[in-house]
């Protein structure tokens, strides 16, 4: 009798496990960490000897590193905008008629529009806990982070960039041009911009954990950080005063080119402090992550939203960085300008230290974070990105056999010197069409990654395939062309 009883409770037992529904796998958090204004070059694991990044070098060992990543533009709000919308900046006329303009304020005209679907807004209909930190620069009003999906906003506004790093970060010499950074009322006299931003997300990753574990999040951490001024933490500078004591340099700090000079070397103690700063807030976001025990669940982003600032036309501006071996910066579109680091890391999917040469671009982030959380795309919102999920998971190169498109039709001689110009990669080709001089330049990357040897004349055939794609694609975005002159 006692066996028979016995049984029956292990039977019983058996039973209720086997019709037991599995527990549902929580979708994957997603963390995007966008740097301002950081060039290619201005990382350790690209070859940097003067700046670093001991996290992002981690980062890269542990997660796969993109070597053809690019930004859809050389300036901070039209690709900032790609990333958000998935489309090239070109369609919205970012940027456009209003920019250079006396008494319009930047980013009035061809801001993101109301009626644009985010990628935030996307990730919210998913189920996720959307979060905003830091530059925003995308409106003055209307669209702000609120507006367009995120949950919360911290720091997001017009500004692109602080006044001063050390708080109150938007008073001073230049008082009364720029509005405060809402949501950094707190901050102590002297706090470090980028250390305030940190322990901002980081206070938000741990109550969204402990008070809905369940839910997915998506932080997108958009650090002010590299752009000017060059603020360094004193303690930071002083660490890189002493390492450039030690470093040596070949050949001249500056060279004429184009319509004004290019900096040649990265010894800017001040900005390596920046970086390394900027660096720091990685690290302490990925701790926190591991402290709440979602390292596994949490995919990585790391990109930039374009080339480190190296050159200047005829305004004597002070300039950040060197991106060689790339040609040319933040501003331009040879490599120097629209070349960016990048990582991914996706546990259990990403291979730790691949290196992945498909040729991504800012419009991508859209649809590939939302296949990332098991979502629907969204052909019509994303229209110009595509997912790179398969690159990631067949570890192998994708995509080279598409055209990716840039468009700059508002240049700053005076500032970066650039010209107004559009270009195509296609392959290992690219074509930069300076349009209002009509002249072009073609190089193959693949054997010329500097754009030292412009192959345009020689390949006259391929010149004229590339531009026509290209000016049929300037048509189909209707792409604001006139010419002003700044």
């Amino acid at each position: 009798m006692r066996l028979t009883k016995i049984l029956f409770l292990v039977l019983s037992v058996s039973f209720l496990n086997a019709c037991q529904v599995p527990k549902e796998k929580k979708a994957p958090n997603i963390i995007f960490f966008l740097a301002d204004d950081l060039g290619w070059a201005d990382v350790g694991y690209n070859g940097s000897q003067f700046y670093e990044t001991p996290n992002i070098d981690q980062l890269a060992q542990d997660g796969m590193v993109f070597t053809d990543a690019y930004a859809t533009h050389p300036r901070c709000v039209p690709s900032r905008y790609s990333i958000i919308t998935g489309k090239y900046p070109a369609r919205a006329q970012i940027p456009g008629p209003g920019e250079g303009k006396l008494n319009v304020r930047p980013g009035d005209e061809g801001k993101l529009k109301a009626d644009e679907q985010t990628i935030a807004s996307a990730l919210k209909d998913a189920g996720y806990a959307t979060l905003f930190v830091g530059k925003w620069h995308l409106a003055t009003s209307g669209t702000m982070p609120l507006d367009v999906g995120f949950d919360v906003n911290i720091a997001g506004g017009h500004a692109g960039s602080p006044i001063s790093y050390f708080y109150p970060y938007n008073e001073g010499k230049q008082k009364g041009k720029k509005a405060p950074i809402h949501g950094l009322e707190d901050g102590v006299e002297g706090q470090y911009l980028t250390d305030h931003l940190t322990d901002k997300t980081i206070d938000w990753l741990k109550q969204q954990h402990a008070t809905k574990p369940e839910q997915p999040f998506f932080a997108f951490v958009s650090h002010y950080a590299v752009h000017e001024p060059l603020h360094g933490k004193p303690e930071y500078v002083k660490k890189f005063k002493q390492k450039l004591k030690n470093m040596s340099y070949e050949g001249e700090p500056f060279i004429k080119e184009g319509t004004g000079t290019t900096k040649m070397h990265q010894n800017d103690p001040e900005y390596a402090a920046l970086i390394y700063s900027m660096d720091e807030s990685l690290g302490r976001l990925l701790n926190t992550v591991d402290e709440m025990g979602e390292t596994e669940n949490t995919i990585v982003i790391f990109f930039s939203d374009n080339g480190g600032l190296s050159n200047r036309g005829f305004n004597p501006r002070r300039v950040a960085t060197s991106n060689q071996p790339l040609h040319a910066g933040k501003g331009h579109l040879y490599e120097g300008g629209v070349r960016e680091p990048m990582i991914v890391s996706w546990p259990g999917i990403t291979e730790a230290g691949f290196i992945n040469s498909s040729v991504i671009i800012g419009t991508d982030f859209f649809p590939t974070m939302l296949e990332m959380a098991g979502a629907d795309l969204l052909p019509e919102a994303h229209k110009d990105g595509r997912s790179f999920v398969p690159a990631i998971k067949e570890n192998e190169q994708q995509y080279s056999d598409r055209a990716i498109f840039w468009h700059s039709p508002v240049s700053r001689p005076h500032a970066t010197g650039d010209i107004n110009c559009s270009a195509i990669r296609l392959d290992n080709y690219k074509l930069i069409d300076f349009y209002d001089e009509k002249r072009v330049e073609l190089y193959d990357l693949s054997i010329d990654l500097e754009e030292q040897n412009n192959i345009a004349d020689v390949k006259t055939e391929r010149v004229g395939i590339l531009l026509k794609r290209l000016e049929n694609w300037r048509k189909e975005v209707n792409a604001y062309m006139k010419v002003i002159d700044k």
